[in-house]
């Protein structure tokens, strides 16, 4: 039976990333990383709205992460979560817009947030930014983990997202197109650094450590377009998965998310 719950990435990858979750009674948007307007058609294009969404939760500062943060706010009377180093870091960036006063509320990292039926818990993240976090949602029995922008696997990352029924894990680059690559060497020790971007092999590693009998989608997120190859990312991660005996597409889905539009939308 449906708990109605759904879940989609409307974006995901170093031009954008948005993901929508709804319980039915509560709908929010983890990220608003793309222009107001391109969130709405895509928003449309899952049958859902701007009026639909009850909060937008930041998980930190960067542009693929909070572009379009302030317009929806504003269009839409939304309020924003974020964390207090996210939040300075924000304001700093004229870009955002003006967001009201009433519309900024905090999130702090390690306690759980109710939010009419559903339970938001932000968890640190290692990432070049303020105070990044990743989030995991829980609503009817069924729990959401959304972890990118991480540039090491931790024990905290680990314990946060573990028992999931849909996780959405960063698979941003493969390390050899990064090292053979046309970016310059202090970009590539950045993306390469613990506070940089998780690789396929290490988002395939993470992956084989939390799958519990519970996963039913894993979704790879945040491929970067220079430094990785879709078919590339699902088939590093896939084999690895295999090599450790996991059924692929059997006992759950591995689905990559989409650079240029929603990607796969799943209800529970």
């Amino acid at each position: 039976m449906l708990s109605n719950i759904r879940f989609c990435p409307i974006a995901s990858g170093s031009n954008g990333n948005c993901m929508y979750f709804s319980s039915g009674r509560t709908s929010v948007l983890i990220d608003s990383g793309l222009s107001g307007v391109r969130i709405e058609g895509r928003l449309n294009s899952i049958k859902a709205s701007g009026f639909d969404i009850d909060a937008i939760f930041v998980t930190h500062e960067h542009s693929d992460h909070a572009m379009g943060v302030g317009v929806l706010s504003r269009r839409y009377d939304i309020p924003v979560f974020a964390t207090s180093g996210t939040w300075k870091a924000m304001e700093r960036d004229q870009a955002l817009g003006r967001i009201s006063a009433k519309n900024k509320r905090l999130v702090y990292t390690d306690e759980n947030l109710i939010l009419n039926d559903i339970r938001i818990h932000p968890f640190s993240v290692p990432h070049d930014a303020a105070e990044p976090v990743g989030y995991t949602i829980e609503a009817r029995g069924v729990k959401v983990a959304i972890a990118t922008d991480m540039g090491e696997i931790t024990r905290e990352i680990i314990e946060n997202i573990s028992d999931a029924d849909i996780l959405l894990l960063e698979s941003n680059h493969d390390e050899d197109m990064v090292r053979t690559g046309r970016y310059p060497e202090m970009l590539k020790r950045r993306i390469l650094g613990n506070f940089g971007h998780l690789s396929n092999i290490n988002c395939g590693r993470l992956l084989a450590q939390v799958i519990t009998d519970r996963l039913r989608h894993a979704y790879l997120g945040h491929l970067s377009e220079e430094n990785n190859r879709p078919e590339l990312a699902y088939e590093t991660v896939k084999n690895i998965l295999l090599d450790n005996d996991f059924k692929v597409n059997e006992a759950f889905s591995l689905r990559l998310t989409d650079r240029k539009g929603c990607g796969a939308q799943v209800a529970i």
